[in-house]
């Protein structure tokens, strides 16, 4: 798959506005109610992750969880990244 231009991340970052471009990649961090809830999230996630074959990096602080999609094989971001996170934009409404 074939990496966005920065005019394309420009794009797709403005219809995903809780997430933000660092690094090459894109991050949200969601707070949830307390930590069963930020497990049961990250197991969400991980069900929509591996039926997209792409897979975040989680970072899990009790009840905030901060989630950073790149596509590693193609050296930065591509519309996979961004069709997963508009998949866990609906996780929580």
């Amino acid at each position: 798959m074939p990496r966005l231009s920065e005019a394309e991340i420009a794009e797709q970052l403005a219809q995903r506005p809780d997430w933000s471009l660092k690094n090459n990649e894109i991050v949200r961090t969601f707070r949830l109610a307390n930590f069963p809830a930020a497990i049961a999230f990250v197991t969400h996630v991980a069900f929509l992750a591996e039926a997209a074959g792409h897979h975040p990096d989680i970072d899990i602080r009790y009840n905030r969880v901060r989630l950073a999609l790149t596509t590693h094989d193609a050296g930065g971001l591509t519309e996979k990244d961004f069709a997963l996170a508009a998949a866990i934009d609906e996780i929580l409404g």
